[in-house]
């Protein structure tokens, strides 16, 4: 190597280090705000958790160890909300998921008004799920509510929709799923539309069905976006406490009390902040484990598509 293509080298070199030096410099403030905002309430979170104590009777705090964790994993009445609260997500992820690939994959086809339908879809994913919950609220009335009136009109008997536990449970998917499903349909709808289409043309040329173009071409290639959306709505409907506060309160009883529901009602009703950390916690590890194997999936489906 020539001493002039050496010195070039070392100007080349000395200016993408002065380049990387400045995109830290110009994003070092934006990742300690971020760095602050998500570190400091994971750790605080996990360090009250071994504490027994208050933060709103401002009590004195008392290590407990693992107790709040033995205390919490030994209570049958968790383990109902988990029950619960596994329901809930798989009947919703599901239904969000099907009605999503299903309404996605007619949304991605070129008809007249499909801007308008796709428009008037989106409606619902616009408004606060405790609106969603008080809506819901009043169309599952057991005496004056819509849902009941037209079961009624059609000469079934009225359900105590929000009376029941499983009547409840249905209730709550019902009104998360309307809420949601435009977000897997605003997604499905941006993969299915994002695949080639000479793609198509190709498998019709070889004579392939409608339905052997969707389960083996369309829908293995838009499956690393689905998994996304599958994962953020597993996500969030593992959260899921503003939609039930609207909707059911819990009730009846503490039947519909989801794991986050139990969180805030220990937190901020008993009082109990390391109670409450603690069942944070354990909500917080089974929400990354799921994450953690569907992302590997994904990383799957990525290597393979």
């Amino acid at each position: 190597m020539s001493a002039q293509s050496h010195t070039a080298r070392q100007v080349e070199l000395k200016r993408q280090s002065s380049g990387r030096l400045m995109i830290f410099g110009f994003l070092s403030p934006t990742l300690a705000i971020l760095l602050f905002m998500v570190a400091y309430p994971f750790v605080s979170l996990v360090y009250y958790s071994f504490f027994n104590f208050s933060a709103l009777r401002q009590t004195t705090m008392k290590p407990v160890g693992l107790g709040n964790y033995e205390f919490l994993l030994s209570d049958p009445q968790l383990w109902d909300r988990f029950v619960f609260t596994g329901k809930f997500v798989f009947i919703c992820v599901t239904l969000q998921m099907l009605i999503g690939i299903f309404v996605g994959y007619q949304l991605q086809k070129n008809f007249k008004g499909r801007d308008i339908v796709f428009t008037a879809l989106m409606m619902p994913m616009m408004l606060s799920p405790v609106v969603v919950g008080f809506l819901w609220r009043y169309m599952l009335n057991s005496e004056w509510g819509i849902v009941n009136f037209l079961l009624y009109s059609v000469g079934l008997p009225k359900i105590d929709w929000l009376g029941q536990a499983n009547a409840a449970l249905w209730a709550a998917a019902a009104a998360d799923t309307w809420m949601w499903t435009p977000f897997i349909i605003l997604l499905a709808t941006a993969a299915f539309r994002g695949i080639p289409e000479t793609i198509h043309e190709a498998a019709e040329v070889d004579g392939a069905s409608p339905a052997y173009k969707f389960f083996r071409i369309t829908l293995p290639m838009a499956a690393p976006v689905l998994f996304i959306a599958l994962i953020l709505r597993l996500i969030d409907s593992f959260k899921q406490y503003d939609l039930f506060v609207a909707l059911t309160g819990g009730g009846p009883g503490t039947a519909t009390e989801t794991v986050s529901f139990a969180v805030a009602k220990t937190a901020f009703s008993y009082f109990y902040t390391g109670e409450a950390s603690a069942l944070a916690v354990i909500l917080l590890v089974i929400i990354i484990g799921l994450s953690m194997i569907l992302v590997r999936h994904l990383q799957k489906l990525g290597e393979r598509y």
